[in-house]
């Protein structure tokens, strides 16, 4: 409901502000934000609708909250839900984050054998590789190595591979539909390649994501695996009792 005048409501008018100064690393993670007085002086408005503006913020698990310790920013992560098969964009959409990639190499190789078995294909067969950096608010998330059959991963390398999640690419421009995609997760440590590129604090620990993605018609086409520092990823998932 817009404010009179048109103008969106005061709470959702804060909500944004507090978010974008956060996303932009004006309220690091690990600040605690200005109190509900100051935000109220500051920006002319009730605690009322402070309170409102930071629920906003802490459902979006921007921030986190103590009582008597105010508002904390939180580092940002992603949210999986192991219940569905998401790209990287999907999975920070939700919370107003744009996002991007950083295409380190993309190119036609060989398939090593773990990769042809994975894809259904003869070891020595070509295929395509990518490697990318995933970025969200300029932050580094993960980095990604991909491996696709000749056929899908040649189109891809004239897409665009910065801005736009490649499951989006093969669904809407390959014209192919993602089915669904075997996971496993476990923690490694990282290697020097890896370590390069990510924003590790005094560890070589990292999330290592094995993903095997498959058509409707169990074609499997993306083999990937993803690495992340601990802190930037959580996982979800609702577990039936029986």
């Amino acid at each position: 409901m817009k404010a009179a005048g048109g103008r969106a409501p005061k709470y959702l008018e804060l909500k944004s502000w507090l978010q974008r100064s956060i996303l932009e690393g004006r309220f690091a993670a690990g600040t605690r934000l200005p109190s509900e007085n100051e935000l109220s002086q500051l920006f002319s408005v009730s605690r009322i609708t402070v309170r409102q503006a930071l629920d906003l913020l802490r459902e979006c698990e921007l921030v986190t909250s103590h009582q008597g310790k105010g508002y904390v920013v939180r580092p940002l992560s992603a949210l999986q839900d192991l219940g569905r098969l998401q790209g990287f964009g999907e999975m920070m959409e939700p919370l107003g984050i744009e996002t991007r990639s950083k295409v380190l190499s993309a190119t036609v190789i060989e398939a090593p054998a773990r990769v042809a078995r994975a894809l259904a294909l003869k070891r020595g067969e070509a295929i395509v590789k990518i490697e990318r950096l995933r970025i969200a608010a300029g932050v580094t998330m993960s980095a990604d190595v991909s491996h696709f059959p000749l056929d899908v991963g040649e189109p891809l390398l004239e897409l665009d591979l910065e801005r736009v999640d490649i499951f989006k690419l093969i669904e809407t421009r390959l014209g192919l539909e993602i089915g669904f995609a075997d996971i496993s997760m476990s923690v490694v440590e990282a290697g020097d390649d890896i370590c390069a590129h990510l924003p590790l604090d005094k560890t070589r620990s990292v999330i290592h994501i094995e993903r095997l993605t498959h058509t409707v018609d169990c074609r499997p086409i993306d083999y990937e695996n993803l690495y992340a520092p601990p802190e930037s990823h959580r996982f979800k998932v609702r577990i039936p009792r029986w």
